[in-house]
């Protein structure tokens, strides 16, 4: 089985679930859990307890809350290479949810955004493993430089490479080209329709997904509640593949995140496209039936 090298963020989820419209200016009676969270930590969560053998490459604080997210990795079995930042905090996301079930991330990063090149074991990069990274790395400015030398570590001792793209707001930010130019070389995008959109200028996915098989070799678009597609440069037309029916529990996130470590492994085995969406679909389907952004740990 090949192991999945993961380079990206850790942070805790403050998850804020509103019962009623936001009150302006005054109180408004909420749920507020806690998790651990951030997207490359959870997409190794979900990876590891699903029996893929996976190393975590990032940066925490050296607060209580860092210890403890880092006890959580290794609870789920993850080869867990955590910095330990003297100055900064581990990062923290606060997600608003409303009474209508919108969200909205207010995102410290953190450590994470302080990642750097020195912080990378040389020992992870081989030829038989498979580097994915965290887009957040690369849209972190304090954190790109990292990101691009794990890619360039990655080509150079041959590991197949998976990038996601974050989130479409930082990647707007940063603007395509630029993204485009960081990830050249990658074998695997992931995106979902908004990302796809920002760097194609297509809202339609399957004409985003036509367009980015020009810079990607595979792509995959994760359309949310309607499914997911796949396209490659080597094929003709897009294959598509229905999500789950699932009624999602109050402040389930992260689904996206078990997506990619479903699809991942089937892939990398060498599976149909077709049974790798599907896997993809089975683990984020569960991931909406729990709270919080990682599996839960019995």
């Amino acid at each position: 089985m090949t192991r999945v090298v993961v380079v990206g963020d850790l942070m805790t989820d403050s998850i804020a679930r509103a019962f009623y419209p936001l009150a302006r200016g005054s109180d408004t009676p909420a749920s507020v859990a806690t998790f651990g969270g951030g997207s490359g930590a959870n997409v190794a969560a979900w990876l590891a307890v699903e029996g893929t053998d996976t190393a975590l490459i990032g940066r925490r604080g050296s607060d209580i809350t860092g210890r403890t997210r880092e006890m959580e990795l290794m609870g789920y079995g993850i080869d867990a290479r955590m910095v330990m930042d003297p100055e900064r905090p581990t990062g923290t996301c606060v997600v608003m949810i409303t009474h209508r079930g919108d969200r909205t991330m207010l995102s410290d990063p953190g450590a994470n955004a302080a990642l750097q090149p020195e912080d990378l074991p040389r020992d992870l990069f081989g030829p038989d493993g498979h580097l994915h990274l965290s887009g957040y790395t690369l849209l972190n400015e304090g954190s790109r430089r990292a990101g691009r030398v794990a890619l360039r570590l990655a080509q150079e001792s041959g590991m197949s490479i998976s990038v996601d793209c974050g989130s479409h707001a930082p990647l707007e930010r940063v603007g395509a080209e630029a993204f485009l130019e960081w990830t050249n070389g990658v074998r695997l995008l992931f995106a979902n329709q908004e990302q796809a959109a920002v760097l194609t200028g297509r809202d339609d996915p399957d004409a985003a997904a036509k367009v980015l098989t020009a810079w990607y070799p595979n792509i995959v678009i994760k359309l949310g509640a309607d499914g997911a597609l796949w396209a490659s440069k080597a094929r003709e037309g897009t294959l598509h593949v229905p999500a789950e029916p699932v009624e999602p529990v109050p402040g389930a996130i992260g689904a996206g995140d078990a997506f990619i470590a479903g699809f991942l492994p089937a892939w990398l085995a060498g599976k149909h496209p077709k049974e790798a969406l599907i896997s993809a679909q089975r683990l984020a389907a569960r991931a909406l039936l729990q709270p919080g952004a990682r599996p839960e740990l019995d």
